[in-house]
């Protein structure tokens, strides 16, 4: 917040590979965090590491709370942690700001800022890019929406585990903001695979020519941190296959609301089918590669 004090209290929700490290960042900073965990023994491993205190609900959690984040899997699991007699916002006093990391819906989004708005509460809709190191290392980019104010509010705290933050509208801007940031990541990664399968294919020395062609207008994030991986075949990490169709099917279905024509991203969410079906849900985005390499593949 912009005048917010050196420790603040506040709540975290979903303690999974994204909310673990954000909300030890946030504790590391010096403020109060209580934690909640449908799993409670990760709460309790995170109190461990990190201090402060568990929760046994989410309404519990927010109790007497400045700032409540939450970090969980779709729309069904933040209507749950939010709403109903034990839900956070049954939790919160009027003043208070409530920050969600999932990436869902911009429609759940809205729906959960009016039922905030009611009883006074701001509700920040605040996806996030960067992955698991990103989050552990403190180095997320954050999409925020919602009102001005509370996302100024708490920009400081964001800032814990943020290296870029922007206010990019009222509610649901952040989420779609994240749609259009799969968008791009599912084009950039299929081509890089197919780069990568042509690189082999050719008889090139891959690591030679990611070295080179980095460094020139090809060059992405996704080249820099998965082309040597990919080369390896290894996938058994990083972004799961399972949330990135999660987060397409998200934007399939924004865009038959909105008219966008997305062709690349309906074929790229096929391919991801295709991994699936190999057993590679939890296989890192990266592994559109196995369905090119494996036996029969042209």
């Amino acid at each position: 917040m912009e005048n917010q004090p050196a420790s603040s209290k506040v709540a975290f929700i979903g303690l999974g590979v994204m909310g673990y490290p954000m909300a030890g960042h946030l504790a590391k900073a010096g403020h109060q965090v209580t934690v909640f965990n449908r799993n409670a023994a990760r709460a309790e491993q995170w109190i461990g590491q990190h201090g402060g205190r568990a929760a046994a609900t989410p309404r519990q959690a927010a109790e007497d709370c400045s700032v409540v984040f939450s970090c969980v899997g779709a729309d069904r699991d933040l209507r749950e942690i939010c709403l109903g007699e034990n839900g956070a916002f049954a939790g919160m006093s009027a003043d208070t700001v409530f920050v969600d990391h999932t990436t869902t819906s911009a429609e759940v989004a809205r729906e959960l800022s009016k039922v905030a708005q009611a009883t006074g509460i701001a509700f920040v809709d605040a996806p996030v890019s960067g992955g698991q190191a990103g989050a552990e290392n403190g180095k997320l980019t954050v999409m925020m929406g919602g009102d001005a104010a509370a996302v100024a509010r708490v920009a400081p705290l964001v800032d814990c585990f943020a290296r870029m933050r922007a206010h990019m509208g009222p509610s649901g801007s952040g989420q779609l903001t994240k749609m259009v940031n799969q968008i791009c990541i599912a084009g950039t990664v299929q081509g890089l695979a197919e780069g990568v399968q042509f690189a082999q294919k050719a008889g090139l020395d891959g690591k030679q020519v990611f070295d080179v062609i980095s460094k020139g207008a090809a060059q992405s994030w996704q080249m820099e941190n998965r082309s040597a991986t990919m080369l390896e075949d290894k996938f058994d990490f990083g972004f799961a296959v399972d949330w990135m169709r999660k987060d397409l099917g998200l934007v399939l279905d924004e865009a038959r609301r909105n008219g966008a024509l997305l062709p690349l991203v309906a074929l790229v969410d096929q391919f991801y089918a295709e991994v699936q079906a190999m057993g590679g849900g939890r296989w890192d985005t990266s592994s559109l590669l196995r369905p090119l390499t494996r036996a029969g593949r042209p």
